[in-house]
């Protein structure tokens, strides 16, 4: 499975990058919006795992246009933020399909826990949309 990984701290970028593929995903990333923006179009990832505060264009905007884009609109984003819980529901409602606080995976320095919640997230989308085999992931 293709993740692009949208995320403007480049410790948090290679931390999380380095988790997802000893996972066994295929990792691209960004570290701009709109940069996130450009790949998403062309290289049509099966998941983005989306920062909200990044630089050029905000999470929150690159969300939108993703969503309003034909060949991007059906791609699964997963926010993945610092800032509280309590912004799940305007997300939500922008059109992300879920939101992980940072702090919730990677609890302490050399634990991610990413990879491990993305399985069970994955699953909750593809089962919403109604898909009962999820594309191919760890392992392939």
């Amino acid at each position: 499975m293709k993740i692009l990984l949208v995320e403007d701290s480049r410790m948090m970028r290679i931390e999380n990058e380095r988790a997802l593929v000893q996972a066994g995903y295929e990792v691209v990333c960004a570290e701009d919006g709109e940069t996130a923006l450009r790949i998403a179009s062309e290289q049509i990832p099966e998941l983005i795992l989306l920062d909200l505060l990044l630089p050029r264009i905000s999470g929150m905007d690159v969300l939108r246009r993703l969503k309003v884009e034909e060949e991007t609109a059906r791609i699964p984003v997963v926010v993945v933020s610092r800032l509280s819980k309590r912004n799940r529901n305007a997300l939500l409602a922008a059109g992300a399909d879920d939101y992980l606080e940072k702090s919730v995976f990677m609890p302490e320095k050399g634990v991610n826990l990413l990879p491990k919640m993305l399985k069970d997230i994955i699953g909750r989308i593809w089962h919403k949309r109604g898909i009962e085999r999820i594309p191919a992931g760890p392992g392939k």
